[in-house]
């Protein structure tokens, strides 16, 4: 507690005497202080054990009471130890309104314990010591945000910490990995039942500018989303509650979100998220290049069938489509359009014509063709299924 102000030769000689009888009290004086913090807070009792507590707060108050007439060249082991209390105190998950508490109140024990002890030792003495008023409490503010610095430096460092750990215990769920306790851990970590129902949600980052999405701030409607950036994509995972169904949760972001994205069936309990993980991704698979929705997995079994086996679509659309690869590459446009418009509008050619524009006619004309090119029958529901999954791994190659 050392402000070091210049002082007389007669002022420090004086000071040191005070300093040094002060000292011979110091087992009575930290008794006291303690009675005092016990009195303020039952918290001193609860969080610091009474030995440890005794010990810190004698060394810490005789740190101090040597520091008020030690030389100004003297290192300040005060503000050191200060420095130290405040890290300590953090890592114990000690309140730091009461750590300044304790700091104002042993500075104050301290300069009545200084006054008593001039009482009998004439005016001037204790016009030294009121000259050295400002030098006693300006020590105690120093130390007191010495402390109150350290504290907060040490809390954020200890909540970073605490934050790497939980990403690191969901990414090892969303990634699948099977270990013991993993999902117990994350869930008392995170706040969130382990055998609850969720849905994992995978966007793409393609749009993104730099700024937070709005999408993370969404919370409520019987939903808890907790959010992880990737290198491509961001993930979220959701907590639905007992009644909230999926269809909730894709117009909920369908609302908020730019796409694509994708959306896994629920499932149940934190482990299985390493399994919705891989569902949601397949998900967003089936999205076409330039698309801006958001996707159900449930709504998009058969494209993820042809998402999910590669080599077996792009075989698909060789067999189904191979004549149509010899046309020109505008003709070849118009009759796939034809194709998924047609079949956007449940094979009405009517309704097919008033989305492309055209004559009902020219809708039945490019649908034969397409049918002589790939030498199938839009009738024959077989036929069908194999020309609707050709289109769809066609469209999803980007070509």
């Amino acid at each position: 507690m050392s402000g070091r102000r210049a002082r007389t030769g007669h002022d420090w000689a004086v000071l040191t005497e005070a300093c040094t009888a002060l000292l011979d009290r110091l087992p009575d004086l930290v008794d006291q202080h303690l009675r005092e913090l016990h009195a303020h807070s039952p918290l001193y009792t609860r969080v610091l054990s009474q030995d440890q507590h005794w010990q810190e707060t004698e060394k810490a108050m005789r740190i101090g009471i040597e520091a008020i007439s030690a030389p100004k060249s003297q290192p300040r082991r005060d503000l050191e130890y200060a420095e130290w209390t405040g890290r300590r105190r953090a890592q114990q998950g000690f309140p730091l309104e009461l750590l300044v508490h304790s700091y104002r109140q042993a500075g104050y024990l301290i300069w009545d314990a200084l006054l008593e002890g001039a009482e009998g030792g004439g005016p001037k003495k204790l016009a030294v010591l009121m000259r050295a008023a400002t030098t006693v409490f300006a020590a105690v503010d120093a130390e007191t945000a010495t402390a109150s610095e350290a504290y907060r430096a040490t809390e954020a460092e200890l909540r970073h910490r605490t934050d790497e750990r939980l990403q690191a215990l969901l990414d090892a769920l969303l990634e699948g990995k099977d270990s013991p306790g993993l999902a117990a851990r994350a869930a008392a970590g995170l706040d969130l039942p382990e055998q609850g129902r969720y849905a994992v949600v995978v966007l793409r980052l393609e749009r993104r500018d730099g700024r937070e999405p709005f999408h993370r701030r969404i919370q409520g409607a019987g939903m808890r989303f907790i959010w992880r950036m990737r290198t491509d994509c961001e993930v979220g995972v959701v907590s639905l509650g007992e009644d909230t169904t999926p269809a909730a949760l894709s117009e909920l972001l369908a609302a908020r979100c730019p796409g694509p994205g994708g959306i896994s069936p629920v499932v149940e309990g934190l482990a299985a998220l390493g399994r919705a993980r891989r569902l949601a991704d397949l998900a967003l698979r089936t999205c076409a290049p330039d698309a801006t929705g958001i996707v159900r997995l449930d709504e998009r079994m058969p494209t993820a069938f042809v998402v999910s086996q590669p080599e077996l679509a792009e075989r698909l659309v060789a067999d189904v489509f191979g004549n149509l690869m010899g046309l020109d590459p505008a003709d070849r446009v118009v009759l796939l359009e034809t194709l998924d418009a047609w079949l956007s509008c449940e094979g009405s050619a009517g309704r097919t014509a008033g989305r492309l524009y055209c004559h009902r006619n020219t809708v039945f004309n490019r649908l034969r063709r397409l049918e002589q090119l790939t030498s199938r029958s839009l009738s024959r529901p077989r036929d069908l299924i194999e020309m609707t999954l050709a289109l769809d791994a066609f469209r999803l190659s980007g070509a």
